[in-house]
């Protein structure tokens, strides 16, 4: 899925956060986005995944111009073809490392049944199949984003999102995390755009964007 970014301005008054950004981000393509803390890395992000509106420019996936969907559509096409991985987990408390997993496939109307059992098998390939009933404070930060990862990747996304995703882990477990989004992107053919500030995890993806104050600089 080929996404493309123009002419993309956003402002969170008074900041101007991204100033006329222009992106071409190609199919299966891995990309890091790196840059300094305030330079609009999030923001863009959150762009590209549907989070937030642009005030001005579009957003493509393939030839539709996501912005021009209502509501419910975008939530549809978010569901369904992206996943994400943040910084800070996002896992739901009171359910147990399985039910976070299978409740975006839910979502999106698959058997329960079946979601659970794609959930076991993700969570197998990432070695928490010992964790399945587990809650998220019971487990500790590499396991609670591998969960997370698991969640992310349940409909099969054809995008995968990483704000961040080794900002709370110590420097183990942030190098197991990397090693696995390059993995995730040679054996699956999936698109992946990663967010970072640590020049040796953006150094293993296919092309790194620079940005700074809101301008891509490369």
């Amino acid at each position: 899925m080929k996404i493309k970014l123009e002419n993309i301005y956003k402002t969170f008054k008074p900041v101007e956060v991204l100033k006329g950004i222009n992106i071409e981000i190609y199919d299966n393509e891995f990309v890091a986005i790196v840059g300094p803390s305030g330079a609009g890395k999030s923001t863009l992000l959150h762009l590209i995944g549907t989070l937030e509106e642009p005030d001005e420019g579009t957003v493509k996936y393939d030839d539709t111009d996501i912005y021009k969907l209502s509501d419910k559509e975008i939530s549809n096409f978010r569901n369904k073809n992206i996943g994400f991985v943040f910084q800070f987990h996002h896992l739901l408390p009171e359910f147990s490392a399985l039910e976070n997993v299978i409740l975006p496939a839910l979502i999106a109307g698959i058997n329960k049944e079946k979601a659970a059992e794609k959930a076991k098998r993700l969570l197998a390939e990432l070695n928490l199949s010992h964790r399945l009933t587990h809650k998220p404070q019971e487990l500790s930060g590499g396991e609670q984003q591998r969960v997370a990862i698991a969640r992310a990747l349940i409909n099969d996304p054809k995008v995968l999102l990483a704000d961040e995703p080794t900002g709370n882990l110590d420097s183990q477990n942030a190098e197991e995390v990397i090693n696995l989004f390059k993995r995730l992107h040679t054996e699956a053919n999936r698109t992946i755009i990663l967010v970072t500030h640590q020049e040796s995890f953006a150094n293993i993806s296919d092309r790194i964007i620079h940005i700074k104050d809101g301008f891509i600089i490369n």
